[in-house]
């Protein structure tokens, strides 16, 4: 491990946190691209305004995975972002070529800002659980970005 700006913190609990937040990192990151994916590519009714909330969302992810990235290194770990990682790390399936309405976009991002939040929420436990309270902090502020966006987006599907 390289020097550890976070005092206080442990060299096991610190490791442990490094690989929890590198999990994490690359779940953002997937997610991420997975909003450019559908960004690029919906259609039909509604396109503008979903169109251009994803700019929005996308620009939250990536300021959360930056900060989760920062606190990766303040712990003395590396952070890990490279797309090879990611594709390995993710939890997420790869995201749907075939699709263009933005109705079936809107329900397929949105669950996979629900399975990312969910993971959060997982990482926030056990960042607690080990005493890491900043880290869980941080995973907090994180998961809180990710529900509102998975509701903005959301709010765009059809009423059933």
């Amino acid at each position: 491990m390289r020097e550890r700006f976070a005092s206080g913190i442990d060299d096991k609990t610190a490791k442990k946190m490094i690989e929890l937040l590198n999990a994490n990192l690359a779940n953002l990151i997937d997610l991420s691209m997975d909003s450019k994916q559908c960004h690029w590519n919906l259609q039909g009714t509604g396109f503008i305004g979903v169109h251009q909330l994803l700019d929005d969302t996308y620009e939250r992810l990536t300021e959360a995975y930056d900060t989760v990235a920062e606190r990766i290194v303040i712990l003395g770990g590396k952070a890990n972002g490279i797309s090879k990682r990611v594709v390995e790390d993710s939890i997420l399936e790869t995201y749907p070529t075939d699709i263009t309405e933005v109705d079936e976009h809107v329900r397929e991002l949105t669950n996979r800002y629900k399975t990312i939040a969910a993971s959060l929420r997982e990482a926030i436990d056990t960042a607690g659980d080990v005493g890491d309270e900043d880290t869980a902090d941080l995973l907090t502020e994180v998961s809180r970005i990710v529900d509102k966006d998975a509701w903005f987006i959301g709010a765009n599907a059809p009423k059933k």
